[in-house]
């Protein structure tokens, strides 16, 4: 009786006879070199045609490297750096009156009270990361990102809401320092 193992291997033998190809001792350790110097998959499997006249499949060249307990080195890909937010618009010019002289003209603008983040050392429950931030305005609030990585802000005021410069602000303040504490 055939059991259903042998029939799967008798019907990969018709179908792709060169999977059962064996390489003998040198050609395998012209893969290993191969294999060190860093080529992919795909190359190895062109090689394998050119210079040891050997057909295989993509497929094949991954079980036999598989079977050689080899890995195949990763090119390392660059890292895109993770953000929160758009990049902030460009600060509005304050307008400038015809045939006035602007110096001491145009009164001062108020310095702009930044806004601040601050990172729990421990996150709140539910949540991956955590802290608090204080606008610009004064007010503050809890914020969190949780396991889905929503954020999630919690206002001490009910009802608050942050103006729309501030929270831009507070995504870029927030994405830097969590960038710094390796997040």
């Amino acid at each position: 009786m055939i059991t259903p193992h042998e029939e799967v291997c008798a019907a990969t033998e018709i179908a792709h006879p060169l999977i059962n190809m064996n390489l003998d001792d040198g050609q395998r350790q012209k893969v290993a070199e191969w294999i060190a110097q860093g080529a992919k998959l795909s190359d190895i499997q062109s090689r394998i045609a050119s210079e040891l006249g050997v057909k295989m499949t993509y497929m094949d060249v991954r079980f036999l490297v598989d079977d050689l307990k080899l890995t195949p080195k990763d090119a390392e890909r660059p890292k895109a750096p993770a953000s929160f937010s758009p990049p902030l618009p460009a600060p509005a010019l304050a307008p400038s009156v015809p045939g006035k002289d602007s110096i001491g003209e145009n009164p001062p603008v108020p310095a702009k009270q930044h806004v601040a983040v601050k990172v729990d050392q421990i996150a709140r429950p539910g949540a991956v990361v955590s802290g608090k931030v204080t606008f610009s305005d004064g007010n503050s609030a809890d914020w969190y990102f949780d396991q889905t990585g929503r954020l999630g802000l919690v206002p001490q005021s009910p009802g608050y809401r942050p103006p729309a410069a501030d929270l831009q602000e507070f995504q870029t303040a927030l994405d830097a320092e969590l960038n710094r504490m390796g997040f």
